[in-house]
């Protein structure tokens, strides 16, 4: 399929092969979906996030209407972790230039881009490896060096908070791996992982930001939370922590992992409960008045291109939601009812197509391979078995979905009736969380590799004509 581009976009979806488009009456379908998700992931490209962001006039520097003049600086320097961080550090060196003096950047394993003055290193996700811990130490090393007449960029996006990892003193990485497998197994959402993570933590939780004190930082962010709370995308490095120590010993007992988590974890939360660890930084605190931060991308940004493409191909539209979460195989199934309704005449002439945004969570029951995006579609096609002309499509917008290569997966009408002649049993697959397998088995992953953004998960149902009805056959006005 070939794949529109303008400009240079940083984001970028590898062409899904031509056997995946070869599905009886979702083919064209299937063609519609996939540009609706390139569009998505072009609208969340990082680069131009960051250059819609910043304007530099001579020596003047406009962050969102703020102008700083970059004559009081002595330095510049660039820090940050996330998904996205290669692809925003390279936009900020295309409008900085040799004003940058020294930076350091932490993204996944494989969500490279070419830099000249900021250093890209690989680290894991989604947990954190001693490469997670080394890149952490180079950005704490960075905070020393800068002074009072400095300037920091931090660049955060998603992932960030597995990418640069500093436990505190008597905690270690394995302690850390083995709380944030807990937590993730418990099906934790991401704001209650991320309250225990700031408070076993020295960068999170606006620890940076008194680590760079008294130099003047920048937070720009691309948000992979829902409502964009700043203290919760990659745990709030640079922004005050409203939760305690007694909320994230709350999390782990409401979620019955209290007992089984390492000692060392325990002992810790509790010694900060009684005063003896010092608490996360608070908002008043005078660190934060030196600190801006400022949401540069999000979710429905992705929606809305998503929803330009899919009424160019000849979809009448329903945006369902840009804040979904709640267990994935749940919302699959919802958006499967959906879908039934859609042929029922509830949202209006066919064709129709439902959009949402958002980031569902998954209870680890088995022990087989997936991620939510593929347990979504899976609990979709459970729903729309049977059903013509009818498509689903659940993806991440980083392109991985969970510990996979995928970013996640579509299902149609046939999915059912297709993995049971190959002998798969859909009901068994989401029991075991092994819908990785299932949807490999019948070239319905979307393989995307990395796509250097990351704004949450993109769901979408599109509902053809009905039989007899003349299918979606192109975009109109020419598009695609």
């Amino acid at each position: 399929m070939p794949l529109v581009r303008c400009g240079k976009p940083s984001s970028r979806m590898r062409p899904l092969p031509e056997a995946f488009f070869q599905h009886g009456d979702t083919a064209r379908l299937r063609r519609a979906a996939a540009r609706c998700l390139e569009a998505a992931l072009q609208a969340a490209d990082p680069r131009a996030a960051v250059r819609r962001a910043l304007t530099l006039d001579g020596h003047w520097l406009v962050v969102f209407g703020d102008a700083s003049d970059l004559n009081h600086f002595s330095a510049i320097f660039v820090v940050g972790g996330g998904k996205a961080g290669a692809a925003m550090a390279a936009a900020l060196e295309e409008i900085l230039g040799d004003r940058i003096s020294a930076g350091v950047v932490s993204v996944k394993y494989g969500h490279t881009a070419p830099t000249s003055r900021v250093r890209v290193v690989e680290a894991g996700h989604p947990l954190p490896d001693a490469a997670s811990v080394a890149a952490a130490e180079e950005v704490l090393a960075m905070a020393r060096r800068a002074g009072e007449r400095d300037l920091v960029f931090v660049l955060i996006s998603g992932g960030g908070s597995a990418l640069l990892t500093a436990p505190p003193d008597g905690i270690t990485l394995e302690d850390k791996l083995a709380v944030t497998r807990r937590l993730l197994d418990a099906g934790a959402p991401i704001g209650e992982l991320n309250t225990v993570r700031k408070h076993l933590s020295r960068i999170k939780g606006g620890h940076l930001a008194q680590a760079f004190a008294p130099a003047r930082s920048i937070a720009l962010i691309l948000s992979d939370v829902l409502g964009n709370p700043l203290d919760v995308i990659a745990s709030g490095p640079t922004v005050p922590d409203p939760t305690t120590f007694a909320d994230a010993l709350e999390i782990l007992r409401r979620r019955g992992i209290l007992d089984v988590v390492p000692a060392a974890v325990r002992a810790y939360l509790e010694a900060g409960l009684a005063g003896r660890v010092p608490e996360t930084p608070k908002p008043g605190d005078s660190e934060f008045a030196l600190t801006r931060a400022v949401i540069i991308g999000d979710i429905t940004r992705a929606l809305g291109a998503a929803e330009q493409v899919a009424r160019e191909w000849g979809f009448n539209i329903v945006i369902l939601s840009a804040a979904v979460e709640g267990e994935a195989r749940e919302v699959g199934a919802a958006l499967g009812r959906r879908a039934k309704e859609a042929h029922e005449g509830r949202y209006g002439p066919l064709p129709v197509c439902l959009l949402q945004g958002g980031e569902t969570t998954v209870t680890v029951r088995g022990h087989g391979k997936g991620g939510r995006n593929q347990e979504v579609a899976l609990g979709a096609a459970l729903e729309i078995a049977g059903l013509p002309n009818t498509l689903i499509l659940s993806a991440g917008t980083d392109g991985t979905d969970g510990p996979t290569d995928a970013a996640g997966a579509v299902a149609d009408g046939t999915t059912v009736e297709r993995a049971r002649s190959l002998g798969l049993d859909p009901l068994d697959a989401l029991a075991r969380n092994d819908a990785y397998p299932f949807f490999a088995a019948l070239g319905d992953l979307l393989i995307t590799g990395p796509t250097l953004t990351n704004v949450n998960d993109l769901m979408l149902a599109l509902i053809g004509p009905a039989p007899g009805r003349a299918p979606v056959d192109r975009p109109r006005d020419g598009a695609g």
